[in-house]
């Protein structure tokens, strides 16, 4: 079972920095800046881990080639989760600006 946490969590994080690589065109480095601190890469890194690690927790393979496919589709899942709420986010804050003109 250790086996499977530990490929689960590089081969989501991969996924993630890949996503984030695909997304940018580069690979952006944690920064703190007066407001907060930006992750960078290392947030992308950390949602396709956990995403992994979760999936294969909650359905324990049986095997590692089902191990790694289940890691790839959680690492896609959780950048494709990061990526909505972003759009989410973004069209929501347009319509409150809209209403706010009106």
């Amino acid at each position: 079972m250790l086996d499977d946490i530990i490929f689960s969590v590089v081969i989501g994080g991969t996924v993630g920095i890949v996503g984030h690589v695909r997304k940018h065109g580069k690979l952006i480095m944690p920064r703190r800046t007066k407001k907060f601190l930006y992750l960078g890469f290392l947030e992308e890194w950390l949602l396709g881990a956990i995403a992994a690690l979760l999936l294969v927790l909650y359905t324990s393979p049986r095997s590692y080639v089902e191990t790694i496919i289940l890691s790839f589709i959680a690492g896609i899942a959780g950048d494709a989760t990061l990526s909505g709420y972003q759009l989410f986010k973004q069209s929501h804050e347009e319509s409150h600006s809209k209403s706010n003109n009106e």
